[in-house]
């Protein structure tokens, strides 16, 4: 009965996030993603599910593949308890849902991408892409020179996860988890300071962030109106998404997605075991984008915000694994390392922008489609007052997604081969 609650409170929590962020407008600033995060937090601290408890842990990091059969063998043995077996099916579920979740929600998010439209970015829109990629690489691995260690073994692998991050967002920070075989620890600690990183970020750039970069670069080249804020983002995207006209149409689209996963599958079976994810993933965000060139799917509606939904259930279950006792006070560096990242590479960005001659109000939201993903674009768009950047800062930001996991994974092996 637990399992079944809480696989129910999983996929449909979500659900009640996206009501309170319709609903109140204060919820709908601090995200969903993050809402969701929180809730998790929450759900993994109050106490109420089973801990694995000492002897099970050990056994775990020294045996991570035990099977079920494992563990019915240690509570046999009188090694463990009956709340101990429990948590050990709590933490395959959440591992089943991480993986289909997040695997399943890639195509979705890149079947709207409009691929043509990204060679065909007007100039200084394009140069703004290439900066702002520039920026956040070069930061990161400078960061990754500035802050390792011999003891930060991993940290080639925070390195990718980065990168990922920011050209693309949580999805491609979970993929690269995954393809990268990061501890859970070391993820939940990263997309943590993440989140927390990014709150701040986006506080700046909505407020007088903005001031100082337009001061800094030129105009934005078109002359802007005044924009209602509603105007800004249009209605709720994911208002209506069950209604027939849309609902029957994302059908295609999931089976679409489910075959891509099939196949994705059968072809990390031809592989050693170590490249299996990598190849589901390479292979899934390779498909993903190849589909998103047929119109007839290209064009269904509300398949990003599919995606999405997908992207809210694997938050809280990635955020309910993560028991906050045991991360007071530690990795202070990984802290500093994250901020560097995003701040750093904004100003690179800015610097680069000025030399370039690409005005304020397209790198800034370059930076935040990056940086923050697609869904930030139309807030940002809306405080900066300027409506044409919003079809451009999007098309960036899911470019960001189809290259992410590429990006990431082969800035990680780099800095792997080189130190």
């Amino acid at each position: 009965m637990t399992i079944a609650l809480l696989v129910l409170f999983y996929l449909f929590f979500p659900l009640l996030i996206l009501h309170l962020c319709h609903r109140f407008p204060f919820v709908n600033k601090l995200g969903a993603v993050i809402v969701a995060y929180l809730a998790g937090l929450l759900l993994g601290n109050i106490g109420l599910l089973p801990e694995f408890g000492k002897e099970l842990n050990e056994y775990l990091i020294n045996n991570p593949q035990a099977t079920p059969q494992d563990i019915e063998g240690l509570y046999s043995a009188g090694l463990i308890t009956s709340a101990n077996v429990l948590a050990f099916k709590i933490y395959k579920l959440r591992d089943v849902l991480m993986s289909a979740t997040i695997l399943l929600a890639i195509p979705l998010l890149l079947f709207s991408s409009n691929v043509r439209q990204w060679k065909q970015l007007a100039g200084k829109t394009l140069a703004s892409l290439f900066l702002g990629l520039i920026a956040v690489v070069v930061v990161i691995v400078l960061g990754y020179l500035i802050f390792y260690t011999k003891g930060s073994k991993d940290l080639w692998k925070v390195a990718g996860m980065l990168v990922g991050v920011y050209t693309g967002g949580t999805p491609n920070l979970a993929a690269l988890k995954m393809m990268l075989n990061v501890d859970a620890d070391t993820y939940i600690l990263t997309h943590t300071y993440d989140l927390v990183v990014g709150i701040f970020y986006l506080a700046f750039l909505m407020t007088f962030g903005q001031k100082i970069i337009r001061w800094f670069l030129p105009k934005f080249p078109v002359a802007l109106d005044k924009m209602d804020a509603k105007n800004s983002d249009g209605q709720d995207p994911f208002w209506g998404i069950l209604k027939r006209d849309k609902f029957f149409p994302l059908l295609k689209a999931y089976g679409v997605t489910l075959a891509i996963f099939a196949i994705a599958g059968i072809l990390s079976m031809l592989v050693p075991g170590r490249l299996m994810m990598v190849v589901v993933i390479l292979t899934i965000t390779t498909l993903g984008i190849l589909v998103s060139l047929i119109p007839s799917l290209n064009r269904i509606d509300k398949t990003f915000e599919s995606g999405m939904y997908l992207i809210l259930i694997f938050s809280l279950v990635v955020s309910s694994m993560a028991d906050i006792r045991n991360f007071s006070g530690l990795a202070p560096g990984l802290f500093a390392y994250i901020t560097m990242a995003v701040f750093g590479s904004l100003l690179l960005h800015v610097l680069l922008s000025k030399l370039f001659k690409v005005d304020a109000d397209t790198t800034m939201i370059t930076s935040v489609a990056f940086i923050c993903s697609p869904p930030f674009v139309p807030v940002v768009a809306g405080a900066l007052g300027n409506r044409h950047i919003i079809v451009s800062g999007i098309t960036i930001g899911l470019f960001g997604y189809a290259i992410g996991n590429y990006l990431g994974f082969l800035v990680a092996e780099a800095l792997k081969v080189l130190l």
